[in-house]
């Protein structure tokens, strides 16, 4: 794909500013729940995980070597595991209440969908060797 490249950096950027939405609402606390804050840090800050393994993705996106690319799946896989285990966690019902989900919960879940997808694309060059 010709610009997954930027695509994947473009993914990875919305994944950082994903984190600052509101993931979800919990009507008990009458409070939006996002990547870096819960209420008592129950849930942890996942937008401090996503930010650090973006950066990382998006310098594997940048670098036109065919081992950045690899180790770029393996990075996007890091995330898109994470994505989905925070997923689980922020939308999870608990003692009967559910929480809405809002906006940056998907946006979240997307784009590390779409930075895999990207990863496993990668628009790269190879040398071909001469035929003896």
């Amino acid at each position: 794909m010709k610009y997954s490249q930027w695509i994947g950096i473009a993914a990875a950027i919305m994944l950082v500013i994903a984190g600052f939405l509101p993931w979800t609402y919990h009507p008990d606390l009458n409070k939006n729940f996002t990547g870096f804050f819960t209420e008592n840090n129950v849930y942890g800050k996942p937008g401090n995980v996503f930010v650090v393994v973006s950066i990382v993705a998006i310098i594997f996106f940048a670098i036109p070597k065919v081992w950045a690319k690899r180790w770029n799946m393996f990075i996007n896989a890091l995330i898109l595991s994470y994505a989905i285990k925070s997923f689980i966690m922020y939308s999870g019902c608990y003692r009967g209440i559910c929480p809405d989900k809002l906006a940056g919960l998907w946006i979240m879940l997307a784009s590390a969908v779409l930075m895999l997808l990207m990863a496993l694309f990668p628009d790269i060059k190879l040398k071909e060797e001469p035929k003896k």
